[in-house]
């Protein structure tokens, strides 16, 4: 007869298959920010804001359900060589349940002008994955499990990612693969077959500019994920600029939420911006919606100062 404490961790083992598995809800962290902070999925995003950027986010995910995932990012990088190069770092902490993920990431672009105001950018990041596993977390039958002495801790996996960008002021167009190399996660020797393994994240996104007025602009755009071995993803999103100060928009994640988002910039420096989540599936009954909470700041030069903000 089985344990209650093999019993648990049998069933621990199944849960974190299963995390895997359904890679095509959460492995890599959604967000529905990502406008705003291209360059957490797409190297070649970096320096193509012409300034010094940094920025911040928070997301929590599935309010009200405990050991729902919880992400942050924290990015930066800028424009170098007179902007045909951008340079930068990006660091991605993921946390669900007792298993933690970290993602730092130095960045790299390189752009070449295939007009007089467009770009085609092609990028790089390279950097480390550590993973952490802590089930000291969990309300354990049996404290004195061996099965549950032996905590993952600071597990460095190297990582390495590709992507490229065209755009301009008015329209942008990215394809990225930020993880290229495939890691084990998770193993058990004891149950058969029950490995979860990194799946490669294809990503995808657009997005055009329209001057309604002066005083108005108008940005539809989308993001689509493939992870490989799942169904495509897709994410519409619309998004009004007014004033040049205030964004409102919604989105919709396809079989999965829609969204509100906000923005406001505070100064030319300081963009602030929140964004609600409400989930559409049968999962929704047992949580509060995904909340995400954003912060840029721009460095900029005193003979250059942002007389229009760029919409993305």
């Amino acid at each position: 007869m089985m344990t209650k404490s093999r019993f648990l961790y049998t069933s621990l083992a199944v849960l974190f298959l299963l995390l895997g598995l359904r890679s095509h809800a959460q492995q890599d962290p959604n967000f529905t920010q990502y406008m705003y902070n291209t360059i957490s999925i797409n190297p070649a995003y970096a320096g193509s804001r012409d300034v010094l950027s940094a920025s911040v986010l928070h997301r929590s995910q599935w309010l009200g359900f405990d050991g729902a995932p919880t992400s942050q990012t924290l990015s930066a990088h800028s424009p170098i060589k007179d902007g045909q190069m951008g340079l930068g770092f990006n660091v991605v902490n993921d946390k669900i349940g007792v298993m933690q993920e970290t993602d730092i990431n130095a960045v790299y672009s390189y752009a070449i002008e295939v007009s007089r105001y467009t770009k085609l950018s092609f990028g790089i990041n390279a950097g480390v994955n550590m993973l952490n596993v802590d089930y000291n977390d969990l309300n354990r039958f049996d404290n004195t499990d061996p099965e549950f002495l032996n905590n993952i801790e600071n597990k460095f996996s190297p990582q390495v990612g590709l992507g490229a960008l065209l755009y301009n002021d008015q329209y942008f167009v990215g394809l990225s693969v930020p993880a290229l190399l495939r890691t084990d996660r998770f193993s058990d020797s004891n149950i058969a077959d029950a490995t979860v393994r990194d799946r490669l994240h294809y990503y995808l996104t657009a997005g055009l500019v329209f001057d309604i007025s002066p005083s108005l602009k108008f940005k539809p755009s989308i993001l689509m994920r493939h992870v490989s071995g799942s169904p495509l993803l897709a994410e519409l999103s619309s998004n009004f600029l007014i004033n040049d100060k205030f964004t409102a928009g919604v989105a919709y994640r396809l079989n999965s939420a829609f969204s509100g988002l906000f923005a406001f910039q505070v100064s030319d420096s300081i963009l602030l911006g929140l964004a609600y989540d409400r989930d559409t599936s049968t999962f929704s009954s047992y949580n509060d919606g995904s909340l995400e909470f954003f912060a840029r700041f721009e460095l900029f030069k005193k003979y250059k100062r942002m007389y229009t903000p760029r919409f993305f």
